[in-house]
């Protein structure tokens, strides 16, 4: 090769590496876990549509920066969830992530946080109690309620509003659906119901048969804190067992994800109360805006009608992401850059679809509830009604920090079901 040969490809070369640099510089990794294997696929999927949703809103942009996402499928099992993060964080080398979905792995990835200081985390739906409230990280910040905030008032609803005194429980038996059950307890049993007996079964279940069988015949209503492929199983396989009992829904049982599934059974839900962080007519107008901006960034044939929860979850998290993007010209990585975007995270404010919401001093959201009733619209689709809104849910549940702590945690048994606590 000649002299001027080889400077010319040197001179090339170089060129083409800065404008690489400068392309690099311009692009920012954002990581993102969310369930599209499993159970909980379905509702994964809408959770990503929402985050997509306000990365169009903010034309793919923050900070003068395009938005990469590296986007990491879990299967909401704690163990692949950090198997997601770890790739994300020590493979791609990101200082942000949005998610996980799920309770467990929430609580996963919030541990998994602590170990990783130059990257922040912002949950993206999960809502176990301890995520945020035992030993809480602070890189890990969460923009929704729990599922204890999310059933704050249903207990009270269905005990004087439906009149049922005594109902019974079937719950996948995680994290997520103890913390709903235990919001449930607190508020029904205070008002005077009684909960006879708690059913659990495992999360992906297929066969619901033993648990049908075993439902009791001398209560009022039973509650299903079931979600995603499980809810549907359960329903299908209920309505051929000729089940006919009042039922009460769990946050993702009633929920965009299960309303449109293929199939009747799901009809069974009409009428049926349940309670959760948003409602699919809610008349507020920030709500609509929120309902079209989605159904504009996706054609019908590749969405629900309206935003799920879990879609509403990721549009929010990453709203709150996009938002201090902006302030700090993307600018992330590096300690002081870190500490900048964590301070701007805590300490923001979102006029979110869903309500107002902000964080108290663990990260952990404290937001609108909604408590509400299956509907059959006029085009023959189901949705949610609103019948309540709760504003300012803590995660205290309007306990002293004191009396909290003295509930305990939520588990399979706990709290137990009484008057008083």
């Amino acid at each position: 090769m000649k002299l001027r040969d080889f400077t010319t490809a040197a001179v090339a070369a170089l060129v083409a590496g800065a404008a690489g640099g400068a392309a690099a510089q311009d692009t920012l990794d954002v990581g993102v876990l969310a369930p599209l294997e499993g159970t909980y696929t379905v509702l994964g999927e809408d959770g990503v549509r929402g985050l997509k949703t306000a990365l169009r809103l903010h034309d793919g942009m923050a900070g003068g920066k395009k938005i990469n996402l590296i986007i990491q499928p879990t299967d909401a099992s704690p163990d692949s969830a950090v198997r997601g993060a770890r790739k994300l964080v020590e493979q791609e080398g990101v200082s942000l992530v949005i998610g996980p979905l799920s309770g467990s792995e929430g609580i996963a990835i919030r541990d998994y946080s602590k170990t990783q200081p130059q990257t922040t985390f912002i949950d993206a739906a999960s809502g176990a109690l301890e995520t945020t409230y035992i030993t809480p990280s602070e890189n890990y910040f969460r923009y929704n309620m729990n599922g204890a905030q999310w059933h704050q008032g249903l207990g009270d609803y269905i005990y004087n509003e439906k009149g049922y005194e005594t109902i019974a429980t079937v719950g996948e038996d995680y994290s997520f659906v103890y913390t709903q059950v235990m919001g449930l307890a607190l508020d029904y049993c205070q008002a005077g119901g009684e909960i006879t007996e708690r059913l659990w079964v495992p999360l992906g279940t297929k066969d619901f048969g033993s648990i049908i069988a075993a439902l009791p015949d001398d209560v009022d209503a039973i509650y299903l804190g079931l979600g995603g492929g499980d809810a549907v199983n359960f329903l299908n396989q209920y309505q051929q067992a000729g089940g006919d009992a009042n039922l009460v829904g769990g946050t993702i049982m009633i929920d965009g994800t299960v309303l449109n599934s293929k199939g009747s059974a799901k009809d069974a839900l009409i009428g049926v109360p349940a309670a959760g962080g948003m409602a699919d007519t809610w008349e507020d107008e920030g709500w609509q805006k929120f309902v079209k901006d989605y159904q504009d960034t996706f054609p019908p044939e590749e969405r629900f009608p309206s935003p799920s929860l879990l879609a509403t979850n990721y549009y929010n998290a990453t709203t709150a992401a996009l938002t201090c993007l902006d302030e700090l010209n993307a600018e992330i990585a590096g300690d002081e850059n870190q500490a900048a975007l964590r301070q701007c995270l805590k300490d923001i404010e979102l006029d979110a679809p869903n309500g107002h919401i902000t964080l108290d001093d663990n990260r952990q959201a404290i937001g609108t509830n909604f408590i509400y009733e299956v509907i059959e619209k006029d085009d023959g689709t189901l949705a949610t009604q609103v019948v309540k809104v709760i504003e300012n849910v803590d995660q205290l549940l309007g306990f002293s920090a004191e009396k909290f702590a003295e509930i305990g945690l939520p588990s399979r048994d706990n709290p137990p079901c009484k008057q008083s606590y």
